[in-house]
């Protein structure tokens, strides 16, 4: 009973002074994530690129100029001339690639977007994990302070019998035998503690060092989960929405492919400044002209056919990358589902193991110090209790990355 106290102390502590909640490191997290910002860069990226294929819609004004000089004088002309070219252009009809490169674009900014929420669906299941294993690494730490406190004090009990002459060498043995394999343990269950530490503040982009508090643990109960259909799976999964856009916009690809082997036709008006030619008198005058123009594919040795060939196989991958995505988030949710059950059930063991190898313990302890038990009595149940918890510990874990895991498959909020 007393182990059980120190253990709801520590937590009990952290709550009193909590540093951090798994809410505010998530956001931390995602806030800082440079996946996430590099996510965002590339989404502003194709925006930008879709803003670009808009234009294209709108006339454009461009000018020319040139300027001449000659090496001798002809018939007394002036050696030097200029000319200045604007033009307006408008493009009438592109064979529709045009507006299919302008929603090409647009579907695949949708698409990034989508991506950014996936992202932040495993970016967020990265922090749950980092927060769930500091959690569990500062139980299994105290399991083993407590434990290396158990076994000194037997030996100070053997210690002070042996001196007495009640008991033999070998027991004193055996239980700094035993010392010392658990001081060994204690320095382990240290290392994993500043291993996990250091991948929390390494997702948070803080220093290795910075100590945390935690105001949630795995002991705290986990809201229940009701499974999710995969309907409701499909319906809510950021990648599926990506995979169906991309299926979208290959098909787009295509029409832009056809595009250019479709007659096109533009239309603008361009003006002229310049001089005479010969320069005889440095005089310039102004110029203009309608200008239609048209542009008929007619025989590029079945190009056409290949590129509008290679682009349909675009599409045909796209929709089978849907297909096998599905059958992936199938696959996927049924064993995650099948592992929330697994450790909940597992969880639930655990604590009643514990109860019985916590009472095991006191019993052994009472009845060596009246002289009814042997050390060797006194060490298995506290070797056993110690096993026992720990597995109780990996179980509160499992079940509680289980409970994350299966958030992230089911896109939950």
């Amino acid at each position: 009973m007393r182990i059980f106290l120190l253990l709801l102390a520590l937590v009990a502590w952290a709550r009193v002074s909590a540093q951090i909640t798994i809410d505010e490191y998530r956001q931390q997290v995602l806030s800082r994530s440079l996946e996430l910002m590099s996510a965002e860069a590339e989404s502003e990226k194709l925006l930008s690129r879709s803003n670009q294929q808009r234009t294209n819609f709108l006339p454009a004004l461009s000018a020319s100029g040139e300027f001449t000089t000659a090496f001798r004088r002809n018939d007394g002309a002036d050696l030097w001339g200029f000319s200045i070219v604007p033009r307006i252009e408008q493009t009438l009809y592109a064979g529709g690639g045009v507006r299919a490169a302008y929603r090409q674009a647009l579907i695949n900014y949708d698409a990034s977007l989508d991506e950014q929420s996936q992202l932040s669906l495993e970016v967020r299941f990265a922090a749950d994990n980092a927060y769930w294993m500091v959690s569990a690494m500062q139980l299994y730490k105290a399991a083993t302070d407590e434990y290396v406190s158990l076994i000194r004090s037997l030996y100070d009990v053997v210690q002070e019998r042996f001196a007495e002459g009640y008991v033999a060498k070998s027991d004193l043995l055996q239980v700094e035998a035993r010392l010392s394999d658990a001081e060994y343990s204690q320095i382990a269950s240290q290392n994993n503690y500043d291993l996990a530490l250091h991948q929390f503040n390494n997702l948070r982009r803080e220093a290795d060092s910075i100590s945390v508090v935690l105001t949630n643990s795995i002991i705290d109960d986990l809201p229940a989960l009701p499974r999710a259909t995969l309907e409701q799976i499909m319906e809510y999964r950021p990648d599926v929405a990506m995979a169906k856009k991309s299926i979208l916009a290959a098909e787009y690809g295509v029409d832009v492919v056809q595009a250019g082997y479709n007659p096109s036709l533009t239309a603008g008006v361009s003006g002229s400044w310049k001089t005479y030619s010969p320069n005889r008198s440095g005089k310039t005058y102004l110029d203009g002209a309608l200008v239609v123009g048209m542009n008929v594919p007619i025989f590029h040795w079945r190009e056409r056919r290949h590129a509008v060939a290679a682009a349909r196989r675009d599409v045909e991958q796209s929709q089978l990358a849907l297909e096998q995505l599905y059958e992936d988030i199938s696959l996927e949710e049924a064993d995650g589902w099948s592992a929330l059950l697994s450790s909940y059930s597992q969880m639930q063991s655990s604590l009643k193991n514990v109860e019985i190898a916590s009472e095991n313990l006191s019993i052994s302890t009472y009845s060596y110090q009246e002289g009814q038990a042997t050390v060797l009595d006194v060490l298995q149940a506290q070797l056993s209790w110690i096993q026992i918890y720990t597995n109780a510990i990996s179980a509160r874990y499992n079940y509680a990355v289980a409970w994350s895991a299966y958030r992230r498959i089911t896109a939950a909020e």
